[in-house]
């Protein structure tokens, strides 16, 4: 492959650099420009410890931290940037709704989603919403850092684990599990009902109304065909969603 066939390497100029991690020996393109990097997450230890992580593979990058979701929308808008960096569940709007307007905007600005919750939960789910990328947050330096280098070049970064069950998702026609109908929406409070929290904590912890986070229950009960928090609880452990 010819090195200006990587979308990337269209828009940028790219500074190619021989490195060697974990002994396993690997050409990262580096931009020439200063690279703009905006994280988004609502907790200051994670931001820092993301730029700190970061600078020390990229010390000339322009790295700005928000810490919602809606502050992220307002600085892509405003100035452009070469990677977002979001945490999926956030006050407010979650990183998994800003994406369709992000993409709809930038099609070409690569997202890696990051998160507390395993791949097999969430991963598959934000790559089709348009994410280039899912990571979480229990990674070690030098996956983000190949992360990001791979996002920079234009390509999708998922572990083996995550091709390997998309590659099954191709045939699975209408035997797709239950909790594959809910919105993203849906499927953040349905995690959270399946931990056991109550209506009232979901709605703290979302920004939400008590109202909307019971209508959002009732839609899940509907599409699941389930009756109680028992029952989603029960369906969840069954499928290893918790």
């Amino acid at each position: 492959m010819q090195l200006m066939d990587l979308p990337y390497l269209q828009n940028r100029n790219m500074q190619i650099i021989e490195t060697n991690l974990n002994k396993i020996p690997y050409i990262v393109f580096r931009p020439l420009h200063m690279l703009k990097i905006i994280i988004a997450d609502d907790h200051a230890v994670v931001r820092k410890g993301l730029m700190q992580i970061l600078l020390e593979s990229f010390p000339n990058a322009n790295i700005a931290e928000v810490t919602d979701a809606e502050s992220l929308l307002k600085q892509i808008f405003k100035e452009p940037w070469d990677l977002v960096i979001s945490d999926i569940s956030m006050p407010g709007i979650s990183g998994l709704d800003v994406l369709p307007q992000i993409k709809q905007n930038y099609p070409k600005l690569p997202v890696l989603i990051l998160s507390m919750y395993s791949e097999d939960l969430y991963a598959i789910r934000v790559l089709k919403a348009g994410a280039s990328g899912f990571l979480n947050k229990d990674f070690v330096p030098e996956q983000l850092v190949n992360a990001v280098n791979q996002l920079l070049i234009g390509k999708k970064y998922i572990s083996a684990n995550i091709a390997e069950k998309l590659a099954g998702t191709i045939d699975l026609g209408n035997n797709k599990p239950a909790h594959e109908s809910l919105s993203n929406r849906e499927f953040e409070v349905f995690k959270y009902i399946a931990s056991g929290q109550t209506v009232s904590d979901i709605a703290h912890r979302l920004s939400l109304s008590v109202t909307s986070i019971s209508t959002y229950r009732a839609r899940i009960i509907a599409k699941m065909h389930l009756k109680t928090n028992a029952d989603i609880m029960l369906y969840s452990i069954e499928n290893k969603l918790t």
